[in-house]
């Protein structure tokens, strides 16, 4: 074999694993859509987590990854890309004053909350990570549910 040909399969081959290692660490990316807010005022912040024990989170500091987005009638969607396989929640807020917090009455929110694999939020039905976490094996697209309470 030529010294030419094979420096040429050696430069074919650094680039074809080149190529397969940057397709491993692209990750894979989660949509995550909110229908029916009840106004368009404020954005909606996304929140993803990946640890057990990070839900609840009032203060917003335990979260991986936090998001916003813009609200287009009355529905709002954030695209979080390269993201390594594995067990994620999702928290969102309409955030309707921009204050980046949970705002409160009494002790209920008074802005809409969410969180993936929840309907219903009630004394009895308290959001957790193990409750509202799925597992990511692939790009995945997951609806959540705004709650006005």
């Amino acid at each position: 074999m030529k010294v030419s040909s094979k420096i040429g399969l050696f430069f074919s081959v650094i680039i074809l694993f080149s190529s397969f290692n940057y397709q491993e660490q692209e990750g894979v990316s989660l949509t995550v859509k909110v229908d029916k807010l009840r106004n368009n005022k404020g954005n909606v912040q996304f929140a993803l987590y990946n640890k057990d024990g990070s839900i609840p989170d009032e203060k917003y500091k335990k979260y991986d990854k936090k998001r916003t987005s813009e609200i287009v009638n009355h529905s709002s969607t954030i695209t979080f890309k390269n993201l390594p396989m594995g067990t994620y929640a999702v928290n969102i807020l309409h955030d309707e004053d921009l204050d980046s917090e949970i705002d409160k009455g009494w002790i209920l929110p008074i802005e809409g909350v969410g969180f993936s694999n929840f309907q219903a939020i009630g004394l009895s039905n308290r959001p957790n990570f193990s409750k509202a976490s799925f597992v990511l094996k692939a790009d995945t697209l997951i609806k959540v549910k705004v709650i006005y309470m």
